[in-house]
């Protein structure tokens, strides 16, 4: 297991956390996903699964990940 941990701009409120979480656990590897809103931040455990693939999934929805 991995733990991942981005900064991600543009998340306010509780739709913007379930539509990435939702987009998350749509990914075959991911066991647990964090999010702060008020930190940006989406901290992600998982497997087998490569860094840029969960970045684009995020930034797919229309957030800007920051690292």
């Amino acid at each position: 297991m991995q733990t991942l941990k981005l900064n991600v701009d543009g998340m306010s409120c509780s739709h913007c956390e379930n539509s990435i979480k939702n987009a998350l656990n749509s990914l075959k590897g991911v066991s647990n996903i964090n999010i702060d809103l008020n930190l940006k931040t989406v901290e992600i455990v998982f497997e087998n699964l490569e860094v840029d693939l969960i970045k684009q999934t995020i930034e797919n929805l229309g957030f800007d990940v920051i690292n």
